[in-house]
């Protein structure tokens, strides 16, 4: 792993405390151009673990608060008349960025959730039939709250399919918890800022390397056994797609390269594996009504296939 990489990592876990796992598997998705959903109930550091992995990283951030009357265009940006200069002029809205946030996505009707798909699908967007490229790197986080909060629109399952994970937020331990009133209520001059452990240019080598990592014949036939398996059981309605591995077997360089190695082990896939196929399947009702979980299911499924020696 790259010295720097390493030194992000412990910045990012001492600022983010008690999302140890969490914290790598962002850093994991950023690594390999994909993006996230982070769940949990408002309070729970969502929004900080954003915008403190953005600013380790040096890049541009924004952050885009998701309202029922926001429209697609507040969001890609439009065309505008200069009276000045008598022309249009493209004004680029806040998607143009490294590290976006779109806070509490699911709080805006499907239209307007719907104009990230070919920003966070194509890496570019149209803006009056002109076409962008956006900054490489470009990386999404959407955060929403849980569908039984009043006010919610589910997200599409299209949309749902373009992130690489989907990460559950909780409560920290109580240890942690108090660590994270002392950090929050301490003087502003005693807290730790959010200096750039990287630039981007060392970002994009590292996004390089880890695009050389191995996996054998043997872990790739691994990772589509537990995709088919989504397919194959009574407990899921609608299996998981092709998509699903091709996003488990990236995720699994990246996790690899976090552990030191050029070469990817069943053990990165079985780490990836949950936070990868969580949103990407639909339960059977009767499995629902029964109290089972999406993390319960796919627990039983990958302990279910033979690991590859």
């Amino acid at each position: 792993m790259n010295d720097k990489i390493a030194e992000l990592i412990k910045a990012y876990e001492k600022q983010v405390l008690g999302q140890k796992e969490n914290v790598r598997l962002m850093l994991s998705s950023i690594l390999v151009g994909g993006h996230v959903l982070l769940e949990g109930v408002p309070g729970t550091g969502k929004t900080q673990m954003v915008r403190t992995l953005a600013g380790l990283l040096g890049g541009e951030f924004k952050r885009i608060q998701f309202t029922p009357d926001l429209l697609p265009s507040d969001i890609t940006g439009s065309m505008i008349y200069n009276m000045k200069s008598g022309s249009f002029e493209t004004l680029k809205g806040p998607v143009f960025t490294n590290v976006l946030l779109a806070d509490e996505i699911n709080r805006t009707p499907a239209k307007t959730q719907a104009a990230l798909l070919e920003a966070m699908e194509e890496k570019q967007l149209t803006i009056q039939g002109d076409t962008y490229t956006l900054p490489d790197p470009f990386f999404v986080v959407a955060t929403q709250n849980p569908v039984e909060f009043e006010g919610t629109y589910p997200l599409p399952e299209a949309q749902q399919d373009r992130f690489l994970f989907k990460l559950h937020i909780d409560f920290p331990k109580f240890e942690e918890e108090v660590d994270v009133l002392k950090q929050t209520l301490a003087r502003k001059e005693e807290r730790k800022d959010s200096n750039p452990s990287l630039d981007m240019d060392t970002f994009l080598q590292i996004s390089r390397e880890i695009s050389q990592t191995t996996i054998q014949d043997e872990v790739y036939e691994y990772i589509m056994t537990i995709v088919r398996k989504t397919r194959e059981t009574e407990a899921v309605q609608h299996g998981a797609s092709t998509r699903a591995g091709i996003a488990m077997a990236k995720a699994a360089k990246a996790w690899a390269y976090l552990d030191s190695r050029n070469y990817v082990t069943p053990d990165d896939v079985k780490a990836v594996a949950m936070p990868a196929l969580r949103h990407r399947i639909l339960l059977s009702p009767h499995m629902e009504l029964e109290g089972a979980t999406h993390d319960q299911i796919i627990q039983e499924l990958v302990g279910s296939v033979p690991v590859p020696r």
